[in-house]
C-alpha cells in the first residue's frame, strides 16, 4: 500500500486501533518549557492563598 493509497477502516478485532498520521491541530500549541512555567506559577499561587487565610 502506497502512502497516497490510505483507506479509513473502522477499527476491528482484538483491540486493534490504527492511528492516522494526520495531526489535528485542537487549541493552543504549548512547549514544554511553557508547562513547566505554567506549573511553577500555579504552585507559587496556592502557596500564597494557603499561607494568606
Amino acid at each position: 500500500m502506497g502512502k497516497k493509497d490510505k483507506k479509513r477502516l473502522p477499527p476491528t478485532g482484538a483491540g486493534l486501533v490504527r492511528y492516522y498520521e494526520e495531526e489535528e491541530k485542537m487549541g493552543p500549541a504549548l512547549t514544554p518549557e511553557h508547562v513547566v512555567v505554567i506549573t511553577i506559577l500555579l504552585a507559587i499561587f496556592c502557596i500564597v492563598l494557603r499561607f494568606s487565610g
